[in-house]
């Protein structure tokens, strides 16, 4: 894979674009910004992009703190690594703003994803009716803690568009690993978030297997390539499974907000063990 081209791609179709946004949002183009206001409270809201100088970047760092907190929106900044000014994040800090965890930006070309069989015992299935998302739920409320509610109810809004497709690892009847896959019309670009595994049923490969499952349901729509947001947790296995750290990314959010409402929409953070 062509590392620079796949980051330029990722820049102009998904950061620096006012695209349509998978759960009913607006994004908008503000002077040196592009930010995203949620269409419920709980939806995620955020600066997904930014072009910043040294003589600007202070006044509008405040002006999108203001701007959010008039909507009474949370807010998340979405920084990445090759972002300027060099010093954002400490004017990102200085403002007030809180980091998250540092995740890399990981992305596969397609078709350099192998096919991985899922573990014996166990079926992957693709979810179309609400007893499936159910069970997403059920394992995202186990693994990543919370309410998923708001996310499984994007996820059902945009079932019939196609624009995503929730995807579940079963053992007999019993749900033991929940992922999703965003399809993003008109790009290059399929996501992947999620890839929770119940505790008691990691290590047997299951993630591998959900990865290469949403690989083949990508490939079939004609998309060329797979992105997440990895924590160190998966990015060794993603690695080997034809991913490539392009930049690193952290979320830069109010002390005062709770990252489980952005990240339940954005996919229950980055797709994991």
């Amino acid at each position: 894979m062509d590392q620079a081209a796949a980051l330029a791609a990722f820049e102009a179709q998904l950061r620096n674009v006012v695209r349509p946004t998978l759960d009913g949002g607006q994004f908008e183009r503000a002077g040196s910004v592009i930010r995203c206001v949620g269409q419920e409270p709980n939806s995620w809201s955020g600066v997904e992009w930014s072009n910043l100088d040294e003589a600007t970047a202070d006044d509008v760092i405040a002006e999108q703190i203001r701007y959010f907190a008039e909507r009474r929106r949370d807010f998340e900044w979405k920084y990445y690594a090759y972002d300027r000014p060099a010093d954002l994040p400490e004017r990102l800090l200085k403002a007030g703003l809180v980091p998250g965890e540092e995740e890399a930006l990981m992305v596969a070309d397609v078709a350099d994803v192998p096919d991985i069989p899922a573990p014996e015992g166990i079926r992957l299935v693709t979810v179309s009716d609400e007893d499936g998302l159910r069970q997403v739920k059920a394992v995202h409320d186990k693994v990543f803690g919370g309410d998923h509610g708001p996310m499984i109810d994007s996820m059902r809004a945009r079932l019939p568009s196609g624009a995503v497709a929730p995807v579940l690892a079963l053992a007999g009847d019993e749900a033991v690993c929940a992922a999703r896959v965003d399809f993003h019309i008109g790009t290059d670009f399929a996501s992947l978030w999620g890839g929770g595994t119940l505790p008691e049923w990691r290590g047997r490969g299951i993630y591998r297997a959900l990865v290469s499952h949403r690989r083949k349901l990508a490939a079939g729509r004609g998309y060329r390539y797979l992105r997440t947001d990895a924590l160190p947790t998966s990015r060794p296995i993603l690695e080997k499974l034809g991913f490539v750290r392009l930049t690193t990314t952290v979320p830069y959010t109010r002390p005062d907000e709770s990252l489980s409402q952005g990240s339940l929409m954005r996919g229950s953070g980055p797709d994991q063990q």
